[in-house]
């Protein structure tokens, strides 16, 4: 018992006094520089918890959900596998095609806003830009690498246009544009996609030279990296001429 006692108090004074010879604290506070400050500063810090909740929340997938609980079909099983929008649209299309549009709607709709939320939550908590462009790119990390889903995920397309809205509206309504321009005449969703992509780069570019309260383009460029990234099946489908119309 007096064993126990003396690490007890061991344990507090290395943690909880700045006098003891034990304390593991510096001027960097408790814990001290080393990797165990690190992760104290990391896991106390509320950006922290800004990010890891930005991703959690973006990885749920509701195209699954809405598809197995709604359509009653599983997408993850059927069509290309994604869990989009798009192929929402492509499994319940055979069955009921008006259904079918209703539903990969509110996929699109539930990808958009929960990129959206929490920024909007966080930002009206007063974190700066910095932060909510962080949480950002890790919602899109959310929706394309899901943990509910093995670190599987969707396209990010949905997730991504949620997030860039918060930030630069007109530049994305030009990449809707070409978007639905593209979408229209190539029948392609994988391809108008990857060009809105582009087209949304190029228009922060002309449009933000020079991006407001964080003076980088790099967020944006990770965004579309992983956009990019998620698409390099359908990249490869497309230099075969095996990638599927959306009719």
């Amino acid at each position: 018992m007096d064993k126990l006692s003396e690490i007890l108090n061991i344990i507090y004074a290395a943690l909880c006094d700045p006098s003891s010879k034990y304390f593991l604290g510096d001027e960097h506070g408790i814990l001290g520089s080393g990797i165990l400050g690190i992760l104290y500063r990391t896991f106390t810090a509320p950006n922290f918890w800004c990010y890891f909740a930005a991703y959690l929340i973006a990885a749920i997938p509701f195209g699954l959900l809405i598809g197995r609980y709604l359509g009653g079909v599983d997408i993850k099983s059927e069509g290309s596998g994604s869990i989009g929008a798009t192929n929402v649209l492509r499994v319940l299309k055979t069955r009921d095609p008006q259904k079918a549009k209703k539903l990969a709607i509110l996929t699109v709709a539930c990808d958009a806003l929960k990129g959206i939320l929490p920024i909007l939550i966080a930002r009206a908590l007063g974190f700066d830009e910095n932060v909510l462009w962080g949480m950002a790119v890790f919602a899109v990390l959310g929706h394309c690498f899901s943990p509910y889903l093995k670190f599987n995920g969707g396209k990010g397309i949905a997730t991504g246009a949620g997030v860039l809205a918060c930030f630069i509206p007109i530049e994305l309504i030009i990449a809707l544009a070409v978007w639905f321009v593209v979408g229209k005449t190539v029948k392609i969703s994988s391809v108008a996609s990857l060009a809105a992509a582009l087209a949304l780069v190029i228009a922060s570019y002309v449009i933000h030279p020079q991006m407001p309260a964080i003076n980088t383009h790099a967020p944006i460029f990770l965004i579309v990296f992983i956009v990019f990234y998620k698409h390099t099946p359908n990249i490869a489908r497309l230099l075969k001429g095996e990638e599927k119309r959306v009719v």
